[in-house]
């Protein structure tokens, strides 16, 4: 028998990456539980208006994916009311500072805002409550360099060559690969309704469970914003790019990495059913074997290769079922072409699944054809108000919800997922009414030639309920209902 011995600088550096996590939890069970809070405006804001935004911002956060952008587009919302926070904790362990992101899984960075700090049509952007401190760079953080693969990654996969010429590297030192000491030229990123600018940085970063235990990693690449355009909030990527927060933890250990998943608390815009946070777990361990009455087990579907957008998280929508009548989506729902065009991305950055407009008008057609013959009335005044369509004058009492048609999503590998009614039709108070409303959103016309980006999206508010897992190593995504406060007090208990 012959035994391996690691060269020791390995084994050194091995035994360090294990000191950096904390062993109770996030190694010996493969999982490590984080917090997402769900963002609220202050409580002068009412439902019409919140809901009105949360249309708005799901709009534009699908159709600036159709735009012609160099560089992928990030989660940046118009407004607080539809999103979910994460905490972390950046610089020295002896002096940390605490940075709240939107957790985000169509984008594939990190970043977050750093002083000096300028935000142009921020107004109003920013809870009263909320802490708008922002701080310098952390102080043991540098910046990247031009020649590094990570300022590669982040410019598009430009060469190094390139970079380091923008960044004033002399001719000698780019042919002789000597560029090290320059940086990485900063980040442009355009999207719907803003821009950024940022610069590209190794720092020191520590995530913190329930438990308490933390992750920390020394080397985490993440980018300092300094200007933005009507966002003052970082984001937490966590799309399928080498720069996401993820992909940068597999340094602690691979399975942070290869499976993720999040249960997002059912709230229909109200913040007294936020009573627990929404369980993110890195690292999800396979589904248990036994599941209450409630839930379901889970149900898989394949991910998608994008070649134009390989950071979105793309499945293959085949159709959609309104009560028994099962209508056929769009074909490029289905699939993704060669110039990136079609499927439809999970993103928990966007609120309202948005469809193509096609199928989205069979889909709402036969769903007014059912509430019409259930003898539910047209509140058109709160469709103006809300930008949802179609909605009805709605009891919302156990009689009236019985009316209301089933809706499921049918995706590829036979998997069916059916959403419970506060999903898709929500009922609530409109000008001293009870109404109720469709949850779902037409994407408009038809995309221009030059256009490219998926043909729908799954928003985050059709994902309430249900545990939502990021399979990357088997090339997945799964989908269970959950009592999701229910998941985080199993875990946060160990």
């Amino acid at each position: 028998m012959s035994y391996q011995f690691l060269p020791l600088p390995l084994l050194l550096a091995t035994m360090l990456c294990l000191l950096q996590s904390h062993p109770n939890h996030s190694l010996q069970t493969n999982s490590f539980l984080l917090p997402l809070s769900h963002t609220f405006p202050s409580t002068n804001s009412s439902l019409h208006h919140l809901i009105k935004s949360s249309t708005l911002r799901s709009t534009i956060r699908h159709g600036r994916r159709h735009g012609t952008h160099r560089h992928p587009p990030l989660s940046v919302p118009l407004s607080s009311g539809s999103d979910y926070t994460l905490s972390l904790s950046v610089g020295p362990a002896s002096s940390p500072t605490t940075v709240s992101l939107f957790m985000d899984t169509g984008s594939d960075i990190v970043w977050f805002p750093c002083s000096p700090f300028e935000c142009i049509l921020c107004e109003g952007k920013l809870d009263a409550n909320s802490n708008a401190t922002i701080f310098p760079p952390p102080a043991d953080s540098r910046l990247v360099s031009c020649a590094s693969p990570a300022c590669s990654t982040a410019h598009s996969s430009l060469p190094s060559s390139d970079l380091c010429a923008a960044a004033k590297c002399p001719l000698d030192a780019i042919e002789t690969a000597s560029c090290s000491s320059h940086a990485c030229p900063p980040l442009y990123y355009a999207y719907g309704d803003g821009s950024l600018l940022a610069h590209l940085r190794h720092g020191r970063l520590s995530l913190t469970s329930s438990k308490p235990d933390s992750l920390s990693i020394s080397n985490f690449t993440f980018a300092c914003a300094h200007s933005t355009l009507a966002e003052p909030v970082g984001v937490a990527g966590f799309g399928r790019g080498p720069l996401s927060l993820p992909a940068q933890l597999s340094a602690l250990s691979p399975s942070l990495s290869s499976r993720f998943s999040y249960c997002l608390v059912s709230h229909s815009f109200r913040t007294d059913r936020l009573l627990h946070p929404s369980p993110l777990i890195l690292g999800r361990s396979p589904e248990p074997t036994t599941i209450n009455p409630s839930e379901s087990a889970f149900v898989y579907t394949s991910l998608l290769k994008n070649p134009k957008h390989p950071y979105f998280y793309t499945v293959a929508l085949e159709a959609i079922s309104v009560g028994p009548t099962k209508i056929l989506a769009r074909p490029d729902l289905a699939y993704v072409d060669h110039a990136g065009n079609g499927g439809m991305v999970v993103d928990s950055g966007t609120t309202f699944t948005m469809l193509p407009e096609e199928t989205f008008s069979r889909v709402s057609t036969e769903f007014a054809r059912h509430m019409s013959s259930a003898g539910f009335n047209r509140a058109e005044e709160t469709e103006a108000k809300t930008g949802l369509s179609p909605c009805y004058y709605f009891n919302s009492d156990r009689s009236s919800n019985r009316l209301v048609p089933s809706l499921a999503f049918h995706f590829k590998s036979n998997a069916t997922v059916e959403l419970p009614r506060r999903n898709y039709f929500m009922g609530f108070k409109s000008e001293g009414k009870r109404v109720g409303c469709l949850m779902l959103m037409n994407v408009g016309g038809e995309t221009d030639e030059t256009d490219s980006g998926p043909a729908g999206t799954l928003g985050n508010f059709q994902q309430q309920g249900f545990e939502v897992v990021y399979d990357l190593e088997a090339g997945r995504v799964g989908f269970a209902r959950r009592r999701c406060t229910a998941l985080w007090d199993s875990f946060a208990r160990g």
